[in-house]
């Protein structure tokens, strides 16, 4: 198998960090380019940070090559300030790159969505995954694996104190056999999966994994 060039939009969150981190220190990739907005002191031999603007994504089309792109960027309504700007991020900003991605022959896109994606939900959020969901998948990419997430177990310095709260409350219904397709997982557990499922002889162009299919490692 030859030596693969890894493209993560999303490289600061959560699960950005921990794909980084793991893409770095796996011998089938040979590169490691990280597309972020603020700078960021972390080195490697095999890493290359491109800092960007996202308005202007456009400008960095020819930056936009490699084998794979790994989708992990994501925001909330409060970090955002508002449902538009979230829609900037979850949306807008991770389609452009998509699009210049498969315009540019990347051949696999990786994307982190999340449990209960629907375009026709009468909610805010899952609209937003569900409406790139269906934006991605009419790219012409050779592969497209989309990973649809229950709550997320964050890293302590990055976890919110809302999301303390109702991981405990989970925890506790799913101990009880409640709500068990919402069972959280870890970022560092959907990480290994999302690269574990690059190299899964899997014949299908759209794979869509559920949050029980990614419990098996």
């Amino acid at each position: 198998m030859k030596k693969l060039h890894a493209l993560v939009l999303g490289a600061t969150g959560a699960t950005g960090q921990e794909l980084v981190k793991l893409l770095l220190n796996n011998s089938d990739f040979s590169k490691v380019s990280v597309f972020v907005r603020r700078p960021i002191s972390f080195k490697h031999e095999k890493l290359t940070v491109h800092q960007v603007d996202f308005s202007r994504l456009s400008n960095y089309k020819d930056l936009v090559n490699g084998d794979i792109v790994f989708s992990a960027l994501g925001t909330t309504r409060k970090d955002a300030g508002s449902k538009k700007e979230q829609y900037l991020v979850d949306y807008t900003y991770q389609y452009e790159f998509a699009k210049m991605a498969s315009e540019n022959r990347v051949s696999h896109y990786s994307l982190v969505s999340s449990v209960g994606a629907n375009n026709k939900s009468w909610f805010f959020y899952p609209r937003i995954k569900g409406d790139l969901e269906e934006s991605i998948k009419h790219l012409n990419f050779n592969k497209i694996q989309i990973f649809q997430p229950p709550s997320l177990i964050r890293q302590p310095d990055l976890i919110r104190d809302g999301e303390k709260i109702s991981l405990k409350i989970l925890n506790i219904l799913n101990k009880i056999g409640l709500l068990i397709p919402f069972k959280p997982l870890s970022v560092a557990d959907l990480a290994i999966k999302m690269i574990r499922e690059v190299k899964a002889k899997n014949s299908n162009k759209i794979t869509i994994y559920k949050s029980e299919d990614l419990f098996v490692l």
